[in-house]
């Protein structure tokens, strides 16, 4: 039987399930970048995911997502649009509001930022997590229902809370490193179709076999 990749580029893989949408063949915006395969699962809009979970993104900073990643329901990324002055007596954004407050612009257009906001491959986001501006978030992380992720998050490692806490390392620090040597995310297709078993349910000393030779 001939083993066929799935296909990266339709905006269902379940024909029958319009909750769940790949994200790469559905984003436009320039200032998010999301790799092959990446879903968002939500009974509501999930054809939304650019104006509903990332919000206040005027850039120039971008949300950059890996591949394989899973977000469930409600997951939110703010972006640095959100930010305020917080070095005066007050936080309100005046220029915004127009009329000659307008003319002071530039006392909220220079606000500081973090960078990016930047997911690894393969992480796994539960029901409602926020993401905070410029964190980043390392391959195989696990994020817990409900996080607020203020900072960074280490290689397969798992958070959870408010603000969000390393729990455990889902492997050892020599584990970690043959994980991100072996990089599965970036085997060819028709080799990772042949091999999903020993990704989803192997061994690390299984999955280095597995992998491609050069």
């Amino acid at each position: 039987m001939e083993l066929v990749p799935a296909d990266p580029t339709v905006l269902h893989p379940f024909p029958d399930q319009p909750r769940v949408v790949l994200l790469k063949p559905l984003v436009k915006s320039p200032l998010i970048e999301v790799g092959e395969f990446s879903y968002y699962d939500d009974p509501d809009d999930a054809t939304g995911f650019e104006t509903r979970n990332v919000l206040y993104h005027y850039g120039p900073e971008k949300l950059r997502i890996g591949k394989f990643c899973a977000f469930g329901t409600g997951v939110r990324f703010i972006m640095n649009g959100a930010n305020h002055r917080m070095d005066g007596p007050s936080t309100f954004p005046f220029p915004i509001m127009g009329g000659s407050w307008s003319e002071h612009f530039d006392l909220i257009s220079g606000l500081p930022g973090r960078g990016d906001t930047v997911v690894g491959h393969d992480v796994w986001f539960g029901y409602g997590v926020t993401v905070m501006p410029g964190v980043r978030i390392g391959h195989g992380a696990v994020i817990a229902s409900g996080s607020v992720v203020v900072d960074d998050v280490p290689d397969y490692g798992v958070v959870g809370g408010n603000p969000a806490k390393l729990i455990r390392t889902r492997y050892s620090e020599d584990e970690v490193a043959r994980l991100l040597a072996v990089a599965w995310w970036d085997w060819p297709a028709e080799h990772l179709t042949e091999h999903v078993r020993a990704v989803m349910s192997g061994t690390i000393d299984e999955l280095e076999q597995a992998a491609p030779r050069s």
